[in-house]
């Protein structure tokens, strides 16, 4: 299997680079759609259901796509050209009950799909359509035990074990789709790093990426959350890398944060390449400004998404979009975004002299 993050992926289509040398826009390769707010956990750290950052901040929890909206916009999306999709929240995507529906139109229409979940509904038709269509499921999950799990999520215990049954489940289908895991590293799991990738390494999951909890708007406050826990978590990552071999996988990306929140570009070339759908039937720039003013491009309530995509409204705000000073937060885009700048920038005159 080849590597399966990269902040280079771009680079296999020209088509948008050259768009934006030229003002245009094309497709969105890729696509997160949110298809429901409404969510089965209520994790302490969910950025869309806290009140002291900026994502989520006008999200109402009770939305959702309603059927008939979200196949205009599958069709919409097949018809274009996207590449993928992802399901994510808002909430947690696999309470949509029309999903393994949504996933066989797009399968069928050429477009490779994927979902983040907490995985306690990874069962069933969902998970056999998964299987099926899927290229990639991705659990996000925090905890070691069931105390743990039901601490940091706040729900009855014994979830912890059900999810892992569903992911031992999933594993034992004859399907080529990933299964990874999201473990979000805290001051209250750090310690266990270890532990847990070795159950879920157990289960037959193909990789476990770690990655730092966002605490605040702030890069400062989010370095000093970590900074008590960095040492210690260091070494726990590096205990659970070898654990590594031809079938599982141990990705870090549990590193500082606070270069991702200042930007010095006033540009934002990655909005081209990947948009998010919200379940308010709104476009927006990013899952890192989804529920946002700031983050919002239009409303495809009354229209659908393809008529809005190509309208002279959202190619104007998609070039005037100013991270400088509309982004002064995490970023998962960051250093995808200075990659493309960086192509961009070359001169034509020079660029044969590779």
């Amino acid at each position: 299997m080849g590597t399966l993050y990269s902040s280079l992926k771009f680079l296999h289509f020209a088509d948008h680079l050259e768009a934006l040398r030229q003002g245009t826009v094309r497709a969105p390769i890729h696509i997160r759609i949110k298809p429901t707010n409404i969510c089965n956990h209520d994790c302490w750290y969910c950025a869309y259901r806290v009140d002291h950052l900026q994502l989520g901040e006008v999200m109402v929890e009770r939305d959702t796509i309603p059927r008939e909206k979200m196949f205009e916009i599958v069709d919409d999306c097949i018809a274009m050209g996207v590449k993928a999709i992802t399901f994510s929240g808002g909430g947690d995507p696999l309470v949509y009950k029309p999903l393994p529906e949504v996933v066989e139109r797009l399968a069928a229409g050429g477009v490779r799909v994927a979902t983040l979940t907490n995985g306690a509904n990874l069962k069933g038709r969902m998970a056999e359509v998964f299987a099926r269509h899927g290229t990639w499921v991705r659990i996000s999950i925090d905890a070691w035990d069931d105390a743990s799990y039901a601490h940091a999520r706040r729900i009855p215990e014994g979830e912890f074990s059900r999810v892992c049954a569903n992911m031992r489940a999933f594993t034992a289908l004859d399907s080529r789709c990933v299964l990874g895991i999201s473990f979000i590293v805290t001051r209250e799991n750090h310690a266990h790093i270890l532990e847990a990738c070795r159950i879920f390494k157990d289960l037959g999951v193909n990789h476990v990426k770690l990655s730092g909890a966002v605490v605040a708007n702030d890069g400062a406050e989010n370095n000093a959350y970590h900074r008590p826990i960095k040492a210690a978590t260091g070494d726990q990552i590096a205990a659970a890398k070898a654990l590594s071999d031809s079938r599982f996988t141990v990705i870090d990306h549990y590193h500082e944060l606070e270069e991702r929140f200042d930007k010095s570009y006033t540009t934002c070339p990655f909005l081209q390449y990947l948009t998010v759908i919200g379940a308010d039937s709104a476009v927006y720039t990013c899952q890192d400004k989804a529920y946002t003013q700031l983050g919002l491009l239009g409303s495809i309530r009354d229209r659908s998404f393809r008529e809005f995509w190509f309208s002279e409204e959202n190619r104007h705000r998609l070039y005037t979009f100013n991270p400088a000073e509309n982004c002064h937060h995490h970023c998962v885009s960051h250093s995808k975004n200075l990659a493309i700048l960086d192509v961009l920038a070359i001169d034509p005159e020079h660029g044969n002299f590779v």
